[in-house]
């Protein structure tokens, strides 16, 4: 007997990149499954005026598709694993993050330009606090400007009303719109810390579908994000906050970096640790553990005071 699975996803074009990537890799595991995609209109994609920190944070691009799950109408949700708040829903679960992509940040200028080449006083549009406070710190006479919308929207406005001499956006959204064409400038970790969980994507569930969906997990992919999101976790912090975390997984050795700044950029902390991780998932526990000491670190290092100013 066919097997229906219905995905849930937002309406803009990198959402459904996303949840074909997801039916696809279900499609591998099982030729018995018909899948189905279903939108959902999210609050973080009704108000697109105003910032996203002042409407409720990252929450805002997925409580709808949360609803849906726990009211049956859908199997699994796929977001990008960084709206994706760190604490789960009651009755909902984490259940895979497949193998993740380009986590880098990236600069689009209108002419090409790198960052260094713009003009003075340049315009810089993002809607993240975290990269607000890289750019400035980069760059302290920049012109750091507000700005929403999905990918190929920003991308318009960039070309065609002149508010703005270039976007920092997400290197992997635009590499899976085929826009990769467009990126002027890739930011080194040391230039710009990208935010937990760039890059990845999270396929959310119910508690008891979980082992069905958990499958599709990548395992290094699993456990950088576990590591990028405890320590989000250990400080408290969401995406109003200019916070980055970077972790990743090479030769049996998880390491990660991550930074607390100030949003002028004036201030920053920034910490590195690593452990030994085998490729398993007993290693996860020990991510957590990383993150979780990585934001000790951070604390006893004057975090909390920086945060506690925001």
């Amino acid at each position: 007997m066919t097997r229906i699975v219905r995905i849930g996803t937002r309406r803009s074009q990198l959402s459904h990149w996303q949840a074909r990537h997801v039916a696809a890799l279900i499609a591998q595991l099982r030729a018995d499954i018909r899948i189905e995609i279903r939108e959902y209109s999210t609050r973080g994609d009704q108000l697109l005026n105003q910032p996203l920190p002042a409407i409720g944070g990252k929450g805002v691009f997925t409580q709808a598709l949360e609803q849906a799950l726990l009211a049956g109408e859908i199997d699994c949700a796929v977001h990008s694993l960084k709206d994706l708040p760190v604490d789960n829903s009651p009755g909902l679960a984490l259940a895979a993050i497949p193998e993740r992509g380009d986590h880098r940040d990236a600069l689009v200028s209108r002419r090409g330009e790198s960052l260094a080449q713009l003009p003075t006083g340049a315009r810089i549009g993002t809607g993240s606090p975290r990269r607000r406070a890289q750019l400035l710190a980069l760059r302290g006479d920049l012109t750091v400007l507000d700005i929403r919308g999905n990918v190929p929207t920003r991308i318009n406005k960039l070309r065609t009303d002149g508010s703005y001499d270039g976007l920092v956006l997400a290197a992997a959204g635009l590499q899976r719109l085929g826009m990769a064409a467009d990126i002027s400038q890739l930011f080194t970790e040391q230039q710009m810390l990208c935010a937990a969980g760039q890059g990845a994507l999270a396929v959310q569930c119910r508690v008891e579908d979980s082992d069905f969906f958990s499958a599709l997990t990548h395992l290094p992919s699993a456990l950088a994000a576990a590591a990028e999101r405890a320590f989000l976790r250990g400080l408290q912090a969401g995406c109003a906050l200019p916070v980055g975390a970077y972790a990743a997984v090479a030769a049996g050795t998880l390491s990660l970096q991550g930074c607390v700044m100030s949003p002028d950029g004036r201030a920053r902390i920034e910490l590195r640790r690593q452990v030994e991780a085998p490729l398993c998932e007993e290693s996860l526990t020990t991510a957590l553990a990383l993150g979780e000491t990585l934001a000790k670190d951070a604390l006893a290092n004057g975090a909390g005071e920086l945060l506690n100013e925001l």
